[in-house]
């Protein structure tokens, strides 16, 4: 299989995950989410869609040119790829832990878990092409946000 297969596969598979997160936030935008206290700074509803697909894809093209490395190292690869859908499978979590259950608090200690293994998939990423390891920062970064948006929304709302 080529490169531009695998990340093809990697980023309709991002995709495929972040639109069923989406499905579990939908409803809860429109009910329960709207009669939360926010913090000044919590950004418009619209952002949240065109951000996060972004970061599906970025991540997918990550993932992606790690995978077209199994070949060059196999076990550093392997082992990459699975903190790769360890954090996925998290991000799909906090979803359904904040929208779908309404609790702030324990999406936000689950964000630090999930912030963690962003972190060391970037991390072991890196190692493998630096290229995909770059374009889980902004990744990193809109988490670092909403980590902080999480706390502010529970500590609001307690």
């Amino acid at each position: 299989m080529n490169k531009f297969l695998k990340i093809i596969i990697a980023v309709a598979a991002c995709l495929a995950i972040g639109y069923t997160s989406g499905m579990v936030t939908r409803s809860s935008i429109t009910t329960w989410y709207p009669t939360l206290i926010k913090p000044s700074f919590n950004p418009p509803n619209w952002i949240f869609a065109p951000v996060w697909s972004t970061l599906y894809a970025m991540m997918g093209v990550a993932a992606g040119l790690v995978w077209n490395e199994i070949k060059s190292n196999e076990e550093v690869v392997k082992k990459a790829l699975i903190f790769f859908l360890i954090q996925l499978g998290l991000n799909a979590l906090w979803s359904y832990l904040f929208f779908g259950l309404h609790n702030p608090m324990l999406a936000g200690l689950e964000i630090i878990v999930l912030w963690l293994m962003i972190y060391e998939t970037y991390v072991q990423f890196s190692k493998i092409n630096k290229i995909a390891g770059y374009l889980f920062i902004p990744y990193l970064a809109w988490v670092s946000f909403a980590a902080v948006l999480n706390g502010s929304i529970w500590w609001l709302n307690r």
